[in-house]
This record gives C-alpha cells, sequence and structure tokens, in this order.
C-alpha cells in the first residue's frame, strides 16, 4: 500500500522536491516513512479529487525539525504509478498503485538531445540563472530539463508520457514557448518601470 500526498503540483522522476510538513496527518505519515525508509506518492490534487497518475518520492534529507513537530524535508521523485484504488482507512490516504516506465525502444536521436538542451539553456539565459546543466547522457533528461517549467498541465502530461524521445520532442516545443513568454514579459516590465514612455515593443514600418 503507497502513503500518498496530494499536491497541488506535479513531482516529475530524478527532481528534487522541498516540503514543509505541518498538518498531523503528515506528520505522521512521513515520521513512518522515514522509520521505514519507504517511499510515498506524489499525486496531483486537482478540481477536488486526484488524478492517477503520480510519481513517488523519497526522503533525501530532513532540512529542518521544529519543537511542534514540523519538518522540512528534500524529496526526489523516483517510480511512476498509475492508481488504482484509494483507500481512505488511515489518517492519510493510502492507494494501491501500479508502476510503470518508459516503453522498449531505440535511445533517441543526439540532435533531438542537443535541441531539447539548447532550448534549455535559453530558458535559464533568458530568466537570467544560474544552474548546473544536467548530464545529456541521462536516459529520462527530458523529466530534468521541464522541472524548469512551472505549468502543471505540461509536467502531467510529460509525466504519463512513456517514450524518451516524445518527451523530447514535447520539451522542444514547450521550452521554446517558455523562453519566448519570458522574454516579453522582461519587455513588458522594462515599459512598465519606465512608465510607459520606453521604447515600444513593436514599431510599425513607416
Amino acid at each position: 500500500m503507497l502513503p500518498l500526498f496530494p499536491l497541488e503540483t506535479v513531482l516529475l522522476p530524478h527532481c528534487e522536491l522541498r516540503l514543509h510538513i505541518f498538518e498531523e496527518r503528515y506528520k505522521e505519515m512521513i515520521g513512518e516513512c522515514l522509520q521505514s525508509g519507504q517511499e510515498f506518492g506524489v499525486v496531483q490534487a486537482r478540481g477536488g479529487g486526484l488524478l492517477r497518475i503520480g510519481c513517488t518520492a523519497s526522503i533525501e534529507e530532513v532540512l529542518r525539525r521544529y519543537e511542534d513537530g514540523r519538518m522540512d524535508i528534500l524529496t526526489v521523485g523516483r517510480r511512476r504509478f498509475a492508481l488504482q484504488e484509494v483507500f481512505p482507512g488511515r489518517s492519510y490516504l493510502r492507494g494501491k498503485a501500479v508502476f510503470f516506465g518508459d516503453r522498449d525502444e531505440a535511445a533517441p536521436d543526439r540532435r533531438l538531445v542537443r535541441e531539447a538542451l539548447a532550448a534549455w539553456l535559453e530558458v535559464i539565459r533568458v530568466k537570467e540563472e544560474e544552474a548546473e546543466a544536467p548530464d545529456i547522457d541521462h536516459p529520462q533528461l527530458s523529466f530534468l530539463l521541464c522541472d524548469i517549467s512551472p505549468d502543471l498541465h505540461f509536467r502531467q502530461r510529460l509525466l504519463e508520457m512513456q517514450s524518451e524521445r516524445e518527451r523530447l520532442e514535447a520539451a522542444i516545443a514547450h521550452l521554446k514557448r517558455l523562453a519566448e513568454k519570458e522574454r516579453i514579459r522582461r519587455a513588458m516590465e522594462k515599459v512598465v518601470r519606465s512608465n510607459g514612455h520606453g521604447r515600444h515593443l513593436y514599431s510599425p514600418q513607416e
């Protein structure tokens, strides 16, 4: 039985997720996971229910413990699963889960891999962030590249895909859009800071 932690987020395999544990039921759940070394399932809460596909999290480190029992923990995404049934018998939910991986297929073309990495680097450049590029030889590089995206619908779709090639293709298109949106957002901010008297984003030809 897999302990479940419904969240308004999507955890991707191999990616980090920091959590602040403050509800009593999740203090209990995390305490039991720490004691047993068991993973728990992160599943997206949406529209008053739970989505079927999620990802397990392993607790890598307890970052801080508070006197009232609250905790800050660092977790890492591990295995994808499909919920078959949810059981509410404990203070927290548990589920019957079937784990799944990718379909057997040839490794994606190196050109595709390099293009996906380039799209990620462009997002980093536009956002003016510092980040270490993930291992280009990672068999599930797509998850690591797309962890930068805040788009929950896209992250969920990526989580459900069972082909690294298809995920990389989706990642390229999504990351390029993300970079473009960030460029537009920053340009608009400059106009606002200049009280509307800065250079126009678009100047029609005379």
